[in-house]
């Protein structure tokens, strides 16, 4: 009996304790969550554009500036491909290296014409009176030139063609234009120079020979030209119309000569001023004429404009 009751309660135990292993929480798996992919969330534009990171600007490149020369004429002698010698005088500018101006005289005169009209000291602007070489007096006065501006300041060089003035052998025009070359080479090579910027101005058979010769030459104004060198006035302007130079003609209506060289004459780099009257080449420069433009404004405008500062 006691048997029985013991294992009744060893029962009533097991139970029991299978009672609590079922009522027990069971641990509780979580499903698992997979997030869906975030919204994707545009930026708010930008009112002001972000400023750019700014580079240090680069500075000009600084020439270094050469003393300018002393302005009194420079005796020049050279020699031309015939093996003429030829004189010139250079005339330093207030800047090195400066633009040159070659100056062809008329066959009325010879290089001290430009001295004597007064356009050598206007070109080197220099404030100084170089009139102390003699010279044929054509003007009675220099012509009243207005004052340059003063970063303004061309170097000079004038010369006497074959036959002239201080250069030697006799006068043949037919080879003025070597002369002419020799001047533009003699030039381009002077201490103070720019050989870059060579510009002829010449008058009646300088007019002719300052585009017949310009071979190193950047640009060319003819006073009254006239074919009188055996090339064609509109041949040579072809030809610097080509080469992409410059070229301007100033004749008058009375100059007969010059006028038909130059009225009908166009192209891009060519450019002609026209007067009723004023005579020929060097005389234009006559003051009584009173000319509109004057002809020291055509000559400033034209070299303004061919000239890098």
């Amino acid at each position: 009996m006691q048997k029985m009751m013991t294992n009744h309660r060893l029962l009533s135990v097991i139970i029991f304790i299978c009672l609590l292993a079922s009522c027990a929480p069971q641990p509780v798996t979580l499903p698992t969550v997979i997030p869906s992919a975030l919204p994707t969330v545009a930026p708010a534009p930008i009112e002001q554009p972000l400023p750019t990171p700014t580079e240090s600007p680069s500075l000009p490149v600084v020439e270094p500036t050469l003393p300018a020369l002393p302005p009194e004429p420079q005796r020049i002698e050279f020699v031309t491909e015939d093996n003429v010698p030829l004189v010139g005088y250079y005339y330093p500018a207030a800047v090195n290296p400066a633009p040159v101006v070659v100056l062809m005289h008329w066959a009325e005169g010879d290089q001290t014409d430009w001295l004597d009209v007064g356009m050598v000291t206007w070109l080197q602007n220099r404030g100084t009176n170089l009139q102390e070489r003699e010279v044929q007096k054509t003007f009675d006065t220099p012509f009243p030139f207005k004052m340059m501006d003063s970063n303004r300041s061309f170097a000079v060089f004038t010369f006497d063609f074959r036959g002239y003035g201080e250069s030697g052998f006799s006068g043949d025009w037919s080879k003025y234009i070597l002369d002419a070359k020799a001047a533009y080479r003699t030039a381009a090579s002077l201490e103070g120079v720019d050989p870059d910027q060579v510009i002829g101005i010449g008058a009646s058979i300088g007019a002719d020979a300052v585009v017949d010769a310009c071979e190193n030459c950047l640009a060319a104004l003819s006073l009254s030209p006239g074919d009188y060198l055996g090339v064609p006035y509109a041949d040579a302007v072809g030809q610097m119309e080509k080469a992409g130079k410059t070229t301007m003609c100033v004749a008058a209506e009375t100059d007969m000569t010059a006028y038909y060289r130059c009225k009908d004459l166009s192209g891009e780099h060519f450019v002609k001023q026209i007067y009723p009257s004023g005579g020929h080449a060097m005389r234009l420069f006559r003051q009584e004429l009173n000319l509109d433009p004057p002809v020291d404004d055509i000559l400033y405008q034209f070299l303004d404009a061919v000239v890098s500062w």
